[in-house]
C-alpha cells in the first residue's frame, strides 16, 4: 500500500518547519501516491513557508505561554480548547496513517488527538535540550527522532532513535561549488570570507556586533557575507556601500554562501547547527539567549565541548570577539582542526533514516 495520508505539523520558526518539509519531501519521494496535510500556527510563518513548497496546510488558534504575566497568557486556556476541538475534526475528516510533529505550538493539540484516535506519532526533536510541546508529547509517540545524545533524561529510552536533524540535501557537496559561489555573489578569492547568519528574521545583537567590527574586519582583509534577516534589512543595507561587505536580508542559494565562506559566525538554532556539521567550516556561534530554555546555549555547546567550534555568548562579545575571531582567522592549523572535528559530529542522512523509522510503524 503506498496511498498513505501523512497529517504533519511543525512551525514558529524555520527551524521547526524545514525539517517538516523535508521528512514531507522524502515520504513523497518513496510513496508518490502518498497524500499531505501539514497543520500549523495560524499566524506564523509555516502558513507561507508550507505552501510554498507545494503543501497544503491547515491553521489552529494557537500561542505559546508567554514567560510575563500578560493579557495572552489569559487567553492560552481558550485558545488551547479550540485548537485541540478543530485538531480532533481534521484528524477526524483527513483519517492519517501516521502524523509527524517537528516541534511548535501548533504539533501538541494535533498530535495529542491524533495518538487520541489511535494514529500512530513520531516526535523529531532538533534540539540538545527539548521544547515543552514534545516533552508533553513524549509519552503519545511510538518514535522519537533525536539529534543529540543523552536525551534520555527526557525522554522514554526504548522509543528514542538517534537520526540527526534533516538538512538540506545540496549542502552534502559545497567542496566543489567553491568557484561558483565566488563568482556567484562576486567575491575576491584572493581574500578570506567570513559569512554572517542570524536565522531568517536576524540577530539584532550579531547585526549590532556585525557593524561595530566593520573597522576590525577591514584591518583583518576580509570580506563579508552578512545576512541581516528581514527584520532588519531597512537598518543595515546601506553598509552595502562598503568595500568588501555584502549585506543580505534573506540567503536563498545557502548552498552557495557556505561554499565561499572561510568562516562562519551563527546563531545556534539547532538546523543551522546541522548544516554548520555538515558543511564542516570554522565557526563562531553566538547562541541566543532569548530561546526556551536556552536551547541554543546547550546546542552550541554539545560542539564547542568536542573542540569542533568556538561559543561566545552575548553578554562576552564586547570583551571576547576581537581576540578569538583574531586567532582563528590567523591560525590556519586552528581552522582546520575546528573543521575536521565538526565534520566527525555530521548525520548527513537524517531525512532517510527518520523516514526509515516511519516505514516501520507502517508495517
Amino acid at each position: 500500500m503506498s496511498n498513505y495520508k501523512f497529517i504533519i505539523s511543525g512551525g514558529g520558526t524555520g527551524g521547526h518547519i524545514y525539517p517538516a518539509i523535508a521528512i514531507a519531501d522524502e515520504l513523497k519521494r518513496q510513496f508518490p501516491d502518498a497524500e499531505f496535510l501539514f497543520v500549523g500556527a495560524q499566524d506564523k510563518m509555516e502558513m507561507e513557508k508550507v505552501p510554498q513548497a507545494g503543501y497544503k496546510i491547515e491553521g489552529l488558534w494557537i500561542a505559546g505561554l508567554q514567560r510575563k504575566l500578560t493579557l495572552k497568557n489569559l487567553l492560552f486556556p481558550v485558545k488551547l480548547m479550540c485548537s485541540l476541538w478543530k485538531a480532533r475534526k481534521i484528524v477526524k475528516r483527513f483519517q492519517p496513517s501516521l502524523a509527524v510533529g517537528t516541534g511548535g505550538f501548533a504539533s501538541g493539540p494535533l498530535l495529542q488527538m491524533a495518538a487520541s484516535a489511535g494514529v500512530p506519532c513520531v516526535v523529531q526533536e532538533q534540539n540538545s535540550f527539548p521544547g515543552i510541546t514534545n516533552k508533553m508529547l513524549a509519552a503519545k509517540a511510538k518514535k522519537i527522532c533525536v539529534a543529540y545524545d543523552k536525551l534520555d533524561r527526557f525522554f522514554p529510552a526504548e522509543k528514542i532513535v538517534k537520526t540527526g536533524n534533516p538538512v538540506r540535501q545540496d549542502l552534502l557537496e559545497v567542496d566543489s561549488k567553491r568557484t561558483e559561489a565566488l563568482q556567484f555573489f562576486n567575491l575576491d578569492a584572493t581574500k578570506k570570507t567570513v559569512l554572517i547568519l542570524g536565522g531568517s528574521l536576524g540577530a539584532r545583537r550579531v547585526n549590532q556586533l556585525i557593524e561595530k567590527e566593520l573597522n576590525f574586519f577591514q584591518q583583518q582583509g576580509v570580506q563579508i557575507l552578512w545576512q541581516c534577516g528581514k527584520l532588519y534589512a531597512a537598518e543595515y543595507e546601506k553598509y552595502n556601500a562598503n568595500e568588501n561587505v555584502q549585506v543580505l536580508p534573506f540567503v536563498k542559494e545557502m548552498n552557495l554562501a557556505y561554499a565561499a565562506a572561510d568562516v562562519i559566525i551563527s546563531r545556534a538554532g539547532a538546523s543551522s547547527v546541522s548544516e554548520l556539521c555538515i558543511v564542516g567550516k570554522p565557526t563562531i556561534f553566538i547562541p541566543s539567549p532569548n530561546v526556551a530554555e536556552d536551547h541554543q546555549t546547550k546546542n552550541a555547546l554539545a560542539i564547542a565541548e568536542k573542540n569542533a567550534a568556538i561559543l561566545i555568548k552575548e553578554t562576552e562579545l564586547d570583551t571576547e570577539f576581537e581576540t578569538k575571531f583574531d586567532t582563528l582567522i590567523t591560525d590556519e592549523t586552528y581552522q582546520k582542526s575546528l573543521s575536521e572535528n565538526i565534520k566527525t559530529l555530521a548525520l548527513p542522512n537524517a531525512t532517510k533514516d527518520i523516514v526509515e523509522e516511519i516505514k516501520q510503524l507502517l508495517n
